[in-house]
């Protein structure tokens, strides 16, 4: 096997609890340092809350695992500082190509309108995440990585978690107010507490090879059904960094995971699609079985699961780191508030009720996909074949057509902490939704909306072509210095002065996307999902939706 990325050696330290032989109570330990793991760890220490992160192995994932990052999950890291790290190493793009043999059905595009900072999708080896994530956690003062450090129980008492921490110096405890357990989709936490999965184990597997190699496919999706290299089944190929090349076949359920994964198998599949001339070489090969699952809650008493350890999904739609990192952020300033003593405990219900919906969706989503591509019977393929056959010609027929519906945020329309309505407005930015992205100038610096919203409640105030009244400025200053960590901004037509909380619309995009007329107020909660809107400022109504937003 080829080797474009050399693993890193993380240090094994001593813990305090061990030189001291003392257990000590931390607010949060973080179990598993993937990416949902240290996504969590990072807002949470940025946020100011100290973090214990626990991981059995010391180095990055092995292999490229996770390969496509979708603009929700880029925006939330964004957010954090490790974005564009991640954007300057990993291949940007936002087509892709559906082919029925060897003919092209249709291509789409994921980010068609212009002005926004974040792209569509980018992919990058996980190992490469990782170890950026990891550098980011490390800078953090609050967050304390303890590697070779193997959870071996856990225990709920009245207030806390114990929990017996296995190293290579032997066996200590700790305590946690609360634990995120982000130890995957094989999670020992669950087994812990006896948790099962819901859901659907579909009978197929798909081999992944990431390959090295040159070669001058584009930076596109490129997705096939019944390829002539592949006959009767799917293959999918995604560009890497590093001249890595990502490819998937579909092996049916009768194949044999150890045998399909031998070069001696492997390279004559790679050799029959990508010609015997190819030059090519094998970096990590893996087979995978379709899995749509998840726990009834993500909230179990003062331990929270987050990512693979609480739903798993078929990757046809890149909806598994993709859907994980939202966890985190979804989690992260409510336990803050929570551990504060700003909001009740009862907060972190909503954290379970908002992502489980997400799971529902994201598996939903995914179980069509795999539906699609895996027909369960005769009569199935026969109508998918018929569609794609259609779908070259016909635009009704592409819509039917699914490889695999790529990972978009979700709205959490039915939220309690939503502030419903009541006045009437256009567009998607409704209560619930995510914040979509607008240029914007401060103090006369080009910038991006997503900037402005910092982990804190941020009010967005429409001023359109005047100033902001001095009354609703003293209000909003007022409401500021709240108990609830609050900021807000003026988004003006036009640059007026230099005030600091002024954000000048210079491309309209704010107004056009959140049909924004002067006088409209937006508050929008610290995981960027707005919480409530209206067509005038009350201070009234704006500290009710704060209350209802954190669960008071």
């Amino acid at each position: 096997m080829h080797a474009t990325y050399s693993y890193p050696k993380y240090p094994y330290l001593q813990s305090d609890e061990q030189r001291t032989g003392t257990v000590r109570r931390h607010p949060v330990v973080v179990v598993g340092a993937g990416p949902v793991g240290l996504t969590a760890a990072i807002d949470l220490a940025q946020k100011g809350v100290p973090v214990v992160v626990l991981d059995a192995e010391d180095t990055v994932s092995v292999g490229s695992r996770a390969v496509c990052y979708a603009k929700r999950a880029l925006e939330v890291w964004d957010r954090l500082g490790v974005a564009q790290r991640m954007v300057d190493k990993g291949v940007v793009w936002k087509i892709g190509k559906v082919f029925n043999g060897d003919s092209l059905v249709y291509q789409f595009d994921l980010l068609p309108e212009p002005d926004h900072k974040i792209p569509a999708f980018i992919n990058l080896q996980q190992y490469y995440l990782e170890d950026y994530l990891v550098a980011a956690a490390q800078a953090e003062e609050r967050v304390d990585l303890r590697w070779l450090s193997r959870v071996l129980s856990v225990r709920q008492e009245d207030g806390h978690v114990v929990l017996q921490v296995e190293t290579p110096d032997g066996v200590y405890a700790l305590q946690a107010d609360y634990v995120i357990a982000c130890d995957g989709a094989k999670s020992s936490i669950r087994k812990m507490l006896g948790l099962d999965f819901v859901g659907e184990v579909f009978r197929d597997r798909f081999l992944i090879a990431d390959v090295v190699m040159k070669a001058d496919f584009p930076a596109e999706r490129w997705f096939w059904f019944d390829p002539p290299f592949h006959r009767r089944q799917s293959a999918l190929l995604h560009m890497q960094p590093d001249n890595v090349w990502r490819i998937d076949f579909q092996l049916g359920w009768d194949a044999d995971p150890e045998e399909e994964k031998k070069p001696e198998r492997v390279i004559p599949r790679l050799k029959a699609m990508l010609g015997e001339s190819t030059p090519f070489e094998l970096e990590w090969v893996s087979v995978y079985t379709f899995q749509c699952r998840r726990l009834e809650q993500f909230r179990h008493g003062r331990i929270l699961f987050a990512g693979d350890s609480a739903h798993q999904v078929s990757p046809f739609g890149a909806r598994g780191a993709n859907s994980g990192v939202p966890d985190a952020d979804n989690l992260a300033w409510k336990l803050k508030l929570v551990l504060d003593g700003v909001a009740p405990d009862s907060l972190l219900d909503s954290y379970s009720d908002e992502r489980v919906e997400a799971a529902k969706e994201n598996i939903l989503n995914s179980t069509r996909s795999t539906d699609f591509i895996t027909p369960k019977s005769e009569v199935s393929r026969t109508f998918r074949d018929a569609v794609l056959a259609l779908a070259g010609e016909l635009p009704f027929a592409r819509s039917l057509v699914n490889s695999g519906r790529l990972s978009t945020p979700t709205t959490y329309l039915a939220s309690p902490l939503n502030t419903p309505d009541a006045d009437a407005f256009a567009g998607r930015m409704v209560p619930g939704a995510p914040a979509t992205d607008a240029p914007v100038e401060r103090q006369g610096q080009a910038g991006w909306l997503t900037e402005m919203l910092d982990g804190r409640f941020v009010l967005l105030y429409a001023a359109g072509d005047g100033p902001v009244p001095a009354e609703v400025a003293e209000r909003l200053d007022a409401l500021a210095r709240g108990p609830v960590p609050f900021a807000w901004h003026a988004v003006t037509d036009r640059r007026r002065g230099s005030h600091p909380n002024e954000l000048v619309d210079s491309a309209g995009r704010f107004r056009e996307r959140y049909d924004a007329t002067p006088g409209t107020v937006y508050l929008i909660r610290p995981d960027q999902h707005v919480a409530a809107r209206w067509r005038a400022f009350d201070a009234a109504a704006v500290g009710a939706a704060l209350n209802r937003a954190i669960g008071r």
